[in-house]
């Protein structure tokens, strides 16, 4: 479409063939044809490379690259992105199936923020509906806030529409986090984000998928993982604090030297006051009641000495 800004469509994929077609095919359906994909195979030892090309072979506006040595999701969504020249850039996962208008409602939606996202509904391996959507378990934010981001997170990777600027502040991602949540901290710490009210994308539930929203996976953990969890969630603050600035830096400092404190000892006490205090902030996307939230809240003060019994 003459005029509009292009927009890249970054699709990381690694032995996808059950559903690429379904995902490719909602892509040419778009309502909006100023795109380009950028495809990155991590080395698929299924039909995904031969489905690609097929692609490839109908439509310029695929471009694929194979990778030599197997990247793992979070560096072979970095390698997709940076190879995206359009001034939007749409994350895409190989397993769900876009409404025809995503591109074009987030294209208009997205005004003056960095980042916009939209609500999803969940699908089963067959294409079902499950009859929930992410606005179910999480409550929305728009706004500038970065603390929001701090413990949880809303803003689902496949959802992403954001500006080509956001990648050199938020490049390199950090290993051993989600790379949505990191997005979204950072589009927040240097501007605002916004969220299409609307379910843009049936989004695959079939056992595989990275995340577990929807809490479907469950695995009991041992001691040495209790107490990975603890220092995960501290080297997470950390590293938010590194990005922040004036009142949001010294929030997310005292609470990362309150991890640490709590980390070491039976329970920190301060540390789950700290969270208390700024609860508003800290909670906002829970869509619980407030006694849920004081019982989420109560159970990060647990530390290292008790996690080894618990």
């Amino acid at each position: 479409m003459e005029g509009k800004p292009l927009i890249s469509i970054a699709l990381c994929t690694y032995n996808g063939s059950d559903f690429i077609k379904e995902q490719l095919d909602s892509i040419l359906d778009q309502s909006i044809n100023n795109w380009e994909i950028i495809i990155v195979d991590d080395c698929s030892q299924d039909e995904t490379q031969a489905i690609l090309k097929s692609y490839a072979l109908r439509d310029t506006r695929f471009i694929i690259h194979y990778n030599d040595s197997n990247l793992g999701y979070n560096k072979n969504f970095e390698k997709a992105l940076k190879l995206c020249q359009g001034e939007f850039i749409a994350i895409c996962d190989q397993d769900d199936i876009w409404d025809k208008d995503k591109l074009k409602m987030q294209l208009d939606a997205v005004k003056e923020n960095l980042l916009i996202y939209h609500d999803s509904v969940f699908i089963d391996r067959s294409g079902k509906s499950m009859e929930t959507k992410i606005s179910d378990k999480f409550n929305f934010y728009r706004g500038g806030r970065p603390e929001v981001f701090l413990y949880l997170n809303c803003v689902s990777g496949h959802s992403i529409f954001m500006r080509n600027s956001v990648l050199p502040l938020a490049l390199p991602f950090p290993e051993k986090f989600h790379y949505d949540q990191w997005l979204a901290y950072i589009a927040t710490t240097h501007g605002t984000i916004d969220f299409v009210d609307q379910a843009l994308v049936r989004y695959r539930q079939h056992g595989k998928n990275n995340t577990d929203i929807l809490a479907l996976k469950s695995v009991s953990k041992n001691k040495d993982q209790k107490l990975e969890e603890l220092e995960r969630e501290s080297e997470w603050l950390w590293l938010c604090a590194q990005k922040a600035s004036g009142a949001t830096k010294a929030l997310i400092t005292r609470l990362y030297t309150l991890s640490i404190k709590r980390n070491k000892s039976v329970a920190g006490i301060s540390y789950g006051l700290a969270i208390w205090d700024n609860k508003e902030l800290l909670t906002s996307l829970l869509r619980k009641s407030n006694k849920s939230k004081f019982f989420w809240i109560l159970r990060k003060i647990w530390g290292g000495k008790t996690k080894q019994w618990l």
